[in-house]
């Protein structure tokens, strides 16, 4: 092997640019060519690529976000998309491709290697931590840190006010985000989408605070519980004004700002060690296969086994949010 292929796709992720940096620079030590893939598969299909070099991931390890950018690309579920991408990596004489993002970023390099040939290691980038397989994804770390950081700000404004705040957070349907970022804050209430919503368990905690003196809590969501377009904190604010008129409550969703800033140094070191151990991959000609993390060791799995495995909910955790929190 000697052209490798790096691309980022789907949601951005803070480690995404440390997996980038380690791709690059331990595939060049390697005696590889290495091509950097702008904005994913979309720049994939459009030949929109360049071939890096040391400098170019220079500076990058700490950032959020990524150098090469991200886009969604529903082309690649064409016949014609696939064409185009293979065409790309054909005429530059690319024979490994590194993929770096989620669970849907990874199926289509799969997809990829098993109609083409194309050689494909996948790297799990996602804040919301959703894939079964591997102990952590890079920027979940992250992303719940943005959280802690954030509600414990809440924290100090709401309890000088007497005033209760729903915090909507990210993670579509896995509620890790959510349950880290209550134990981590000491929430009154976490609602993930495993368990489901209890609106009489949380007025219920309310009212219990109210009645010993507390009148601030924070109540933490996962956005996956929004039935509506409204958002989960603001669905839930209002069933819970209704039951309790006159409550001082706010909402609060941290959207976007969870996926930006500085990688904390556990995603840092993620990117870095999954980077190189996707090189070493490619570089013993296997194919198909995802990099994760398991007991602190890294590690590489058939990727069809890997991504068939059903996300386990972390009940122990979530039981110790609730015994936490009673008074």
């Amino acid at each position: 092997m000697k052209k490798i292929a790096v691309l980022t796709s789907g949601g951005d992720a803070q480690g995404m640019n440390a997996a980038i940096y380690a791709v690059v620079r331990y595939a060049l030590k390697s005696g590889l060519e290495v091509y950097g893939v702008n904005r994913g598969y979309k720049g994939l299909i459009e030949g929109d690529i360049k071939k890096m070099s040391a400098i170019d991931v220079e500076d990058i390890l700490h950032k959020g976000g990524t150098v090469l950018k991200t886009a969604r690309c529903p082309e690649l579920q064409t016949e014609e998309g696939e064409l185009a991408a293979i065409k790309t990596m054909r005429d530059n004489g690319i024979e490994g491709l590194v993929v770096i993002g989620g669970d849907g970023s990874i199926q289509g390099a799969a997809r990829l290697s098993r109609k083409y040939g194309i050689k494909i290691i996948g790297i799990p980038g996602t804040i919301d931590n959703d894939l079964a397989y591997t102990d952590y994804t890079l920027g979940f770390d992250s992303a719940v840190s943005v959280c802690v950081n954030a509600v414990n700000q809440l924290r100090d404004t709401m309890s000088c006010n007497d005033r209760s705040c729903v915090v909507e957070v990210m993670g579509r349907y896995c509620g890790d985000i959510a349950l880290y970022t209550a134990l981590a804050t000491g929430a009154e209430a976490v609602v993930v989408p495993e368990v489901g919503l209890d609106i009489d368990k949380i007025v219920g905690t309310i009212l219990h605070n109210r009645s010993i003196g507390k009148y601030d809590n924070i109540i933490i969501i996962a956005e996956g519980l929004s039935p509506t377009c409204h958002g989960a904190a603001q669905n839930l604010l209002e069933q819970i004004v209704e039951r309790i008129p006159g409550i001082n409550i706010r909402p609060f969703v941290t959207g976007h700002i969870q996926r930006g800033g500085n990688a904390t140094v556990q995603d840092i070191m993620l990117g870095i060690q999954m980077g190189e151990h996707a090189v070493k991959c490619l570089l013993e000609e296997k194919t198909n296969r995802v990099v994760g993390i398991a007991n602190n060791v890294i590690f590489d799995e058939d990727v069809q086994k890997a991504l068939g495995r059903k996300t386990p909910f972390q009940q122990h955790l979530y039981e110790l949010a609730q015994d936490l929190v009673k008074y």
